[in-house]
């Protein structure tokens, strides 16, 4: 059986999990510029503290780590730690000719550790997703109020620079190719077209999930879209899943998952943020206060993927996980020609 009839397979059984924000436990470690650059980059001419992507390098340890704490807590799921191992992410660190090592380094990683687990035990299979983050730039949007037909990236270099991207990730031994956190629809088109382009060229059959955040609660992404609108532009793309992630936590998110899960025919993912920031800028949810939602989510039949964003720890993955598996997957509505 493939991984992509072994995951639907699992879906059609039971919700899964996936982990939570890498971002949290690296920070939680402190780790300093030093710590950053490792041996290797003890002498180079740029700061990089705040490149998490380049601990993969630098102290693969901490991220074998991390996902060991989160297959601890119970993922079926665990993401690469490449959320900003892009080409066009890179030039800010002036690291561009790192993207492929990053995402081979960070994808093998992550596959020591899951395979270690599903050894552990062979009935419940652990998976990696490749983590392709958003960019920072945007395709549908000025960044210059004087000039609105202005664009900082177009399609073709977003194509190019998620293509190198992908194909890094999957030569790593990712299962999964994540579009996460999405806050432009053309953005998330120009990776799917890479990642369907290469799939035709190699043969393959990897399962592609794609995740959107609604930035605030208009209930948008920031390119505008309402979750329907999200998922009709991207539902040609034959994935896996379609689901929401980041800036909002689960008590914000539950109309607009709703409105997901009503439309979407394919599986339906969610991973919020621990809550929404405070004054420090950090997370406040509990454990167990996000459970008691995805409890309420789950009651309803909302989720067939669960999992944490910003904040969210190793102790909420096990407080999600324990809950889930209390009920049955959300059962997916069946297209009709």
């Amino acid at each position: 059986m493939n991984i992509d009839a072994q995951l639907r397979k699992i879906l059609s059984e039971r919700i899964m999990v996936i982990d939570g924000a890498m971002g949290t436990m690296i920070q939680k470690r402190k780790p300093t510029e030093e710590q950053y650059r490792g041996e290797r980059f003890s002498n180079f001419q740029h700061s990089l503290k705040g490149n998490n992507d380049l601990l993969v390098i630098t102290q693969p340890d901490w991220i074998l780590e991390i996902h060991h704490e989160f297959l601890e807590s119970g993922a079926d799921i665990i993401e690469t730690n490449t959320f900003n191992a892009n080409r066009i992410s890179m030039e800010d660190y002036h690291l561009v000719d790192l993207v492929r090592e990053l995402n081979l380094e960070a994808a093998q990683i992550a596959r020591k550790a899951a395979d270690k687990y599903t050894s552990k035990n062979p009935a419940k299979p652990r998976f990696v997703a490749g983590a392709m983050g958003p960019t920072n730039r945007t395709a549908s949007i000025s960044p210059d109020v004087n000039n609105p037909g202005f664009r900082a990236v177009d399609f073709d270099t977003l194509r190019a620079c998620y293509r190198e991207q992908a194909e890094a990730l999957i030569d790593g031994g990712v299962d999964i190719l994540l579009i996460e956190t999405s806050f432009d629809t053309l953005n998330a088109k120009a990776a799917l077209y890479a990642v369907n382009e290469l799939k035709d060229e190699r043969g393959l059959d990897i399962p592609v999930m794609v995740s959107g955040t609604i930035t605030d609660n208009s209930g948008r992404t920031l390119s505008g879209q309402t979750p329907e609108a999200f998922w009709n532009s991207l539902s040609h793309g034959e994935l896996l899943s379609i689901g929401l992630n980041c800036a909002l936590g689960a008590d914000q998110m539950r109309p607009y998952i709703e409105e997901l899960s009503n439309v979407a025919w394919v599986y339906v993912s969610c991973y919020p943020n621990a809550g929404l920031p405070n004054e420090f800028g950090e997370y406040d949810d509990t454990p167990e206060h996000m459970a008691s939602v995805f409890d309420e989510w789950c009651q309803a039949g909302l989720v067939n993927i669960a999992g944490g964003c910003c904040g969210t720890t190793p102790a909420h993955i096990a407080a999600i996980a324990k809950v889930v598996a209390k009920y049955a997957p959300r059962a997916v509505p069946q297209l009709v020609d």
